[in-house]
């Protein structure tokens, strides 16, 4: 019997000291997470969302983003990591590029060339012949070459300048198991070493606009070009900063990066302009209660990493898109709470639909605009 107790209590330590000592990746940062507001006000529950018409895509999924091209097709990015055209009722599929890598966000310049954040090969320009070529993975730290590790979203200026997120500094997918992996290590570590960058193909030079972000995520361009909308998917809220930043350390504060929306009700991921004059937001994930109270708690935080993946505290799944105006007024609001159409990142609209953009998702859903 002794022997048995001694077993026994020899696994009860051994078990301890994996949850309390086995390493794991992150370390965290204590930060204090406010309380959540919950499906109230602009934001109060609602069914808008539910009842999407779907697009097959065959054996793809996962329309990450979308947007109509300069040739009138609807273009997107899938998890295989190709990017699709079709025209925009969903007819007339076919890959248009494969980089070998995921592509997150794109937009297109003004000679048409698709321009891509892929999260593992950098930015890139994909011209209308498929051709790939790589714009930049690298930007200047300090007068020294710093990778870029985690291009997200990207957006081009009228004046031909691209500004793209890189969501975390200390996470990059290629090395993590994944974009999804390495987003869920960011933002339970919340060291905040996202940041944003300008890429000039003039000049063919890189440089930091600001930094200090927990997850930088989706980014948009105000009407006059002076600003950028960026998400700060870690902290559930949204940016405003100066398009001529320098190096800046938004934790720093100063009047060139505000926070227009903050402690929102889940995870901001894509912002895309839409018609007059709206920007269109989706969320990825709701908010969760136990993420919530590790925020203060960085041990416990390592120790959710020792646990078996399936007791992670991944939240639920729940359909959510909004669209505010560039002063924070929330003009739209849209739910699904059954989830049925996974992590709706965002939204595309043209004259008559709207495109929901999912990280998941089998098939493309859109609405019609009313």
């Amino acid at each position: 019997m002794k022997k048995l107790f001694g077993v026994v209590g020899a696994m009860v330590l051994a078990g301890l000291a994996y949850f309390a000592l086995w390493p794991v990746p992150i370390e965290p940062v204590s930060w204090d997470a406010p309380a959540a507001p919950g499906y109230a006000g602009p934001h109060a529950v609602n069914n808008k969302l539910a009842q999407l018409n779907m697009m097959d895509l065959g054996t793809e999924a996962g329309p990450e983003h979308i947007a109509i091209g300069p040739d009138g097709k609807l273009y997107t990015t899938v998890e295989s990591g190709r990017i699709l055209r079709m025209q925009p009722d969903g007819s007339q599929q076919e890959v248009f590029a494969q980089t070998g890598g995921r592509v997150l966000g794109f937009d297109f310049d003004a000679q048409g060339h698709l321009i891509a954040a892929d999260a593992v090969k950098g930015l890139l320009s994909i011209a209308p012949d498929k051709s790939i070529k790589l714009l930049t993975d690298q930007v200047s730290v300090g007068g020294k070459p710093d990778p870029i590790r985690y291009a997200d979203a990207v957006v081009v200026a009228k004046n031909g300048k691209m500004y793209l997120s890189d969501a975390s500094t200390r996470f990059a997918p290629k090395d993590w198991g994944g974009t999804f992996e390495a987003s869920v290590l960011d933002i339970l570590e919340q060291a905040s070493t996202g940041r944003v960058l300008e890429f000039d193909p003039a000049k063919g030079q890189t440089r930091v606009v600001a930094h200090g972000l927990s997850f930088a995520n989706g980014v948009a361009l105000s009407q006059d070009e002076k600003h950028l909308f960026v998400n700060e998917t870690g902290k559930y809220r949204v940016w405003k900063i100066d398009v001529d930043a320098q190096g800046l350390d938004v934790r720093q504060g100063g009047d060139q990066a505000k926070v227009l929306l903050d402690n929102l009700p889940g995870y901001p991921d894509n912002l895309m302009r839409g018609r007059d004059g709206k920007i269109w937001l989706g969320f990825a994930k709701p908010r969760n209660p136990t993420i919530d109270k590790l925020a203060d708690k960085p041990f416990m935080r390592k120790v959710t990493l020792r646990l078996p993946r399936a007791l992670w505290p991944i939240p639920k799944a729940y359909g959510h898109v909004m669209a505010f105006t560039e002063d924070g007024q929330v003009v739209r609001d849209l739910q699904d709470s059954s989830g049925k159409y996974p992590e709706s990142t965002g939204v595309t609209e043209t004259a008559d639909r709207l495109y929901i953009q999912s990280l998941h998702a089998k098939g493309l859903g859109w609405l019609p605009v009313h």
